[in-house]
């Protein structure tokens, strides 16, 4: 399989997730499971996701769909839409996995993953994380890793309108 496919096939859905996951299980695979819009990718997202993934062995990523950073960023929100956001995070080599979710938390979509591990940003507390009582209810772990000063979407979409 050529590395396009390998890219291609890391966006999963309905019955190739629900495979997929049992074959992590099967092996003995931690999972973790991180979220977000990850509208325009840079630096930050990848030290971020990069930390996020030691935590286990395969990183499993909740990408919000249009619709949802819609909702959640206004209407000129995502720039890029969720296909390219989809393939461009499933090219990193730390990403396992990239999963679509159209609600505003993706707490159904950690209801079905069961990580064992679920990872945010140190701006959030463990406990006020979506799905801490899933992860936890099951002995799981919530951690967060601290964000790199400096970069964010926002900030970038700021300085190319000034």
């Amino acid at each position: 399989m050529n590395y396009f496919d390998k890219v291609k096939n890391k966006v999963l859905a309905g019955e190739g997730l629900e495979k997929w996951l049992d074959e992590c299980r099967r092996n003995g695979k931690k999972i973790v499971f991180t979220n977000g819009c990850f509208d325009i990718l840079h630096r930050g997202h990848v030290e971020y996701l990069s930390k996020a993934a030691a935590f286990g062995d395969v990183m499993v990523i909740g990408l919000n769909t249009d619709a949802s950073v819609r909702r959640l960023k206004g209407p000129l929100r995502p720039v890029n839409d969720e296909k390219a956001r989809a393939f461009v995070l499933a090219g990193l080599e730390c990403v396992t996995a990239v999963v679509l979710f159209d609600e505003d938390t993706p707490y159904n979509l950690i209801k079905t993953v069961q990580p064992d591990v679920l990872v945010k940003g140190s701006d959030y507390k463990p406990e006020d994380i979506v799905g801490y009582d899933i992860v936890t209810a099951k002995g799981g772990k919530v951690v967060t890793v601290d964000l790199v000063e400096g970069f964010s979407t926002t900030k970038t979409i700021e300085k190319i309108q000034h």
